[in-house]
């Protein structure tokens, strides 16, 4: 991978001349809120600017509804980012990562038009209208393989760093780390210099979850572990503060060297001033889920007493951390501080409310992206008789998961004629993708009888992972599904007050759905699992009634299990799925492979088959869940739930009959 050009040192911002000749209005409006003035020493007010998570979300359109959306766009956001520049003047603008995957724009890409020497991705083509100074590699960004990513970060007008990703020859992939000089004004007017040391970090998982792309490519190390070796060299070159871009999220909990949510042990690293965050696609300071975990303060926007912040995902948010800077000897320190996730829409009795509007330049940038990616999600590939949507998705079995699993198995099944595995009873294991969530009330998959489009299929399955096929026993599918089983808060049958059922921390892809046996969810037992995948009940059976062609499944028996290169290489940390079970590496994408499945049948009904549901719950038992308001027609034959009212940001919630 080439190295930036740039990398060592930047020099950017105004001019000495220019600053001093505006000093006195930049003054004036260098005031920023909620940060007092300072007497005595020499102070200046800097402002850090964060965006993460983008996606390649660029224009207010969601491309799987193929309809303008105000929650999300890098157009927006940069209108927040003109303004919060014309607040203080002082700034600088930095990205966390995941930027060139993540929507049909970037599958459009990557996948039809390619992009050749010379190309700009269209990701960067909007950010480099925005006066970027620094970005760091996000795990998304080796979804297309690191030649694709070269060519990407070949385009970018700023530098991309990264200090746990290696080449096999032991050399960083990109460079470490970076300072970038700002020239400034102090609060009395006066022309200052200020040196920002910039560092980045991503989850070493990437060689698990991306192993076909970077196996005997690339390594990694632990982020506490290359901050330790990173952060002390890039302190001598003499910044005055270090921002370290850490594409990982906010977790509690004991270090144990590895974490993919690392960046609460990140801030105890000596030597590093701010932590700007992602990965988790959640608000920081703010989301409830951060609160009574030590050595957070989830009102103030601190790790460790350290300013941080995480600014949501889909450009939703612009992150700020508004630092007073004091003149200690020949540099500057931490003064004071002030951190805020800015949204660029509010939710008004259910509706949304744009506090934004898209930026023109930036929509001029990526015009013929935009247009050219909807020309190609339009194309129909097939039909279906029937709706597929995800409603319920979390509470029965599905259709739109069902509809994935069947072209997995259709598609395993051929390639293991030629295995020794080939008589090996087939399953297939499929997560519901999109179920709200922090994606809010709309998002969920609703495609209505009629043609099925490219945009349909992404949809359904919104990743860019391949098929794979592991090897595994009876006892694992059991361990499987108890890990899977995790999605679900545990209900006491005692009690009569409302409980809810679903556990919010457990994300929507990692709750497996498996195909070609049939089996219950005991929701009243504890998880077996927590939310991490580590065993903390062992003697807790959530899976009942699992068994296989009618009868109880063999542990000893094995089995062949249609699923994906994240879950096969031990994404989610799910028994069996280690990457060392793997019989079938399959070279194609899960979405091409529903299509060529689409392609074949012409006319699909993906109706659910039934074979897994929770177990009847006693009667009196009050359990409620939530799912989007457009649900209200859509739910299944024979599941039996009742409207039970609105819940919070523009969901609604339904209550599971008992008995």
């Amino acid at each position: 991978m080439s190295s930036r050009p740039d990398d060592d040192l930047l020099r950017t911002g105004p001019s000495r001349r220019e600053v001093i000749a505006t000093g006195a209005a930049a003054l004036a409006a260098a005031a920023i809120p909620g940060l007092a003035l300072a007497q005595g020493a020499p102070r200046v007010r800097l402002r850090v600017m964060e965006t993460t998570d983008l996606h390649v979300n660029v224009v207010p359109h969601d491309y799987y509804r193929d309809a303008a959306d105000d929650t999300l766009g890098l157009a927006k956001t940069a209108t927040l980012i003109k303004a919060a520049r014309a607040e203080a003047p002082n700034s600088i603008l930095l990205d966390n990562g995941d930027l060139i995957q993540g929507s049909p724009m970037g599958d459009f890409i990557a996948y039809k038009k390619g992009l050749n020497p010379g190309d700009t991705h269209p990701m960067f083509a909007a950010m480099n209208g925005l006066d970027y100074a620094c970005s760091t590699l996000g795990n998304h960004e080796f979804n297309y393989g690191l030649g694709f990513l070269d060519t990407a970060l070949s385009a970018a007008k700023f530098p991309v760093v990264c200090a746990n990703v290696f080449k096999p020859d032991g050399t960083p992939l990109v460079k470490p780390w970076t300072i970038v000089e700002r020239a400034v004004v102090d609060e009395a007017g006066a022309a200052q210099t200020v040196r920002i040391g910039i560092i980045g970090f991503t989850p070493p998982q990437i060689v698990q979850w991306d192993k076909a792309h970077l196996d005997g490519k690339a390594t990694t190390i632990d982020i506490v572990d290359a901050a330790r070796r990173y952060v002390p060299e890039l302190r001598a070159a003499g910044p005055d503060i270090v921002v370290a871009l850490c594409h990982s999220g906010i977790a509690g909990g004991e270090r144990r060297g590895g974490e993919e949510n690392a960046a609460l042990h990140l801030a105890a690293v000596e030597g590093i001033d701010v932590l700007l965050t992602g990965h988790l696609h959640l608000v920081f300071p703010g989301d409830k889920s951060f609160n009574g975990i030590a050595g957070i303060d989830n009102v103030k926007g601190t790790l460790h007493g350290k300013p941080a912040v995480m600014p949501g995902f889909w450009g939703s948010h612009l992150g700020i951390v508004d630092l007073v800077l004091e003149r200690k000897g020949s540099g500057w320190g931490i003064a004071d501080f002030k951190v805020e996730a800015r949204p660029i829409f509010e939710r008004v009795d259910r509706r949304v409310v744009p506090k934004a509007q898209a930026d023109a330049a930036v929509l001029a940038a990526v015009r013929e992206a935009h247009q050219a990616t909807l020309d190609y999600v339009r194309q129909p590939v097939s039909a279906t008789s029937a709706a597929i949507t995800s409603y319920f998705a979390m509470i029965a079995d599905d259709p739109s998961v069902q509809i994935v699993s069947q072209a997995q198995s259709w598609y395993v099944a051929d390639l293991l004629k030629q295995t020794p595995h080939k008589d090996l009873p087939l399953l297939s294991a499929v997560a519901p993708f999109k179920f709200g969530g922090r994606g809010g009330p709309t998002y969920f998959t609703d495609i209505k009888p009629g043609p099925i489009a490219i945009k349909d299929i992404a949809d359904i399955y919104i990743y860019p992972n391949t098929v794979r096929a592991v090897k595994i026993t009876g006892a694992q599918v059991r361990e499987w599904l108890e890990r899977s089983a995790g999605a679900f808060n545990r209900i006491d049958p005692a009690r009569t007050d409302e409980q809810e059922l679903i556990n919010t921390r457990f994300p929507a892809f990692n709750f497996d759905i498996i195909d070609g046996v049939t089996y219950r969810i005991d929701v009243t037992q504890p998880s077996r699992y927590d939310d991490n995948g580590k065993l903390v009940a062992p003697d807790a059976r959530r899976i009942v009634d699992l068994a296989y062609k009618g009868k109880p499944i063999d542990d000893r028996a094995e089995f062949v299990v249609a699923t994906n290169n994240y879950r096969a290489s031990g994404g989610g940390n799910f028994p069996g799925n280690d990457g060392t079970t793997i019989v079938i590496d399959a070279p194609d994408l899960t979405r091409d492979v529903i299509v060529r499945y689409l392609l074949e049948l012409k006319t699909v009904n993906p109706t659910a088959d039934g074979n897994w549901s929770l177990a009847p719950l006693p009667r009196g038992v009050n359990v409620t869940f939530v799912t989007g308001p457009a649900a209200r027609d859509k739910v299944p034959p024979g599941l039996k739930v009742e409207p039970a009212g609105d819940a919070a940001d523009g969901f609604v919630k339904y209550r599971l009959a008992a008995g």
